[in-house]
């Protein structure tokens, strides 16, 4: 397969670098403004509007939720329709949120959660907020009960895949280097038996990502990504040929987090020292960068992402 041509026939940096959660929603950010200034009722029509579409869903009211006051709004919300399911996974999301930030008690965190779900038993998002607590206050056990709940309601999605592998390869951390550790395999299994055009193709990658934020953190990697290894075993060539093959093909550019994936893939790209199908990618992410995974393992984001942009776009 050939490179796609960039969106506008020529290389061009990125005019900003802006790390915006709501990453291209257009209609997402709107909502997100006026929810800052306490007007909930934009959200409420964005999410009536986007159903059950649940990685969008997911997307959307994570996003909402980030909004130092969401959790205050959404309560509001809630007290003017109490039966209101986007209000309660407002509320759940915002609460998670705040207890990640050590602002509120994760108990209450919980039973928002648990509140939200019972509203709307098929909606994935609820417990999508209980595992985004738990993959940073849990245990094991209890990671892994959750992420099946998500699963159970929609078994392709998105953003909890991306939690698993992150809690999964922080595992075994002072083992050092293992080309058998488990995130690969979870992430190579996930792959397989999502449909042929799922975003999940991208998981394996995902995985190097994060296995190499571990391992660099817990000094066996260098701190540099590019300087390291870690990109040139068969391992990682297999995952990042399979996945760059796969977004040639499906390249899913109505997926909400498909720039999350993006950003994965032209970093490992980066890393491989492939320029080309990097500079095919950071033409199709324009400004929208993620911090992760440029800020691995404890880089500035914004400068590690420039940096590799003008390196593949010859551009300065």
């Amino acid at each position: 397969m050939s490179l796609p041509p960039p969106p506008s026939g020529r290389a061009r940096r990125p005019t900003d670098v802006a790390f915006d959660a709501a990453l291209d929603d257009a209609e997402l950010g709107v909502a997100r403004a006026a929810l800052a200034q306490g007007r909930w009722q934009a959200a409420r029509a964005l999410l009536a509007r986007t159903g059950d579409d649940w990685d969008r869903r997911g997307h959307r009211i994570t996003v909402l939720a980030l909004e130092p006051c969401s959790a205050a709004w959404a309560g509001e919300w809630l007290i003017a329709e109490p039966d209101s399911a986007d209000a309660a996974a407002l509320l759940a999301l915002a609460r998670v949120r705040r207890a990640l930030r050590g602002k509120d008690q994760p108990a209450r965190a919980r039973e928002a959660c648990h509140r939200a779900a019972a509203l709307a038993p098929a909606d994935p998002t609820p417990w999508l907020g209980l595992l985004m607590l738990e993959r940073a206050l849990g245990g094991q056990r209890e990671v892994v009960r959750i992420f099946e709940e998500v699963r159970a309601r929609y078994a392709d999605h998105h953003h909890a895949h991306h939690l698993m592998v992150a809690r999964l390869a922080e595992r075994r951390a002072a083992a050092g280097p293992d080309p058998l550790h488990e995130v690969y395999d979870f992430a190579h299994w996930a792959a397989e038996q999502a449909p042929a055009d799922s975003p999940l193709a991208v998981l394996p990658v995902v995985a190097h990502a994060e296995r190499y934020r571990v391992l660099a953190a817990a000094g066996f990697e260098p701190a540099n990504p590019a300087a390291s290894a870690h990109w040139s075993g068969r391992l990682a060539r297999q995952a990042l040929g399979a996945a760059f093959d796969w977004w040639l093909e499906w390249e899913q550019d109505g997926h909400p987090r498909r720039l999350v994936d993006l950003n994965y893939l032209a970093h490992a790209k980066c890393c491989e020292g492939r320029g080309a199908e990097a500079a095919a990618l950071f033409q199709r992410i324009g400004d929208h960068a993620t911090p992760e995974p440029w800020s691995y393992p404890d880089r500035d984001p914004r400068a590690a992402f420039r940096e590799a942009c003008d390196r593949v776009l010859g551009v300065g």
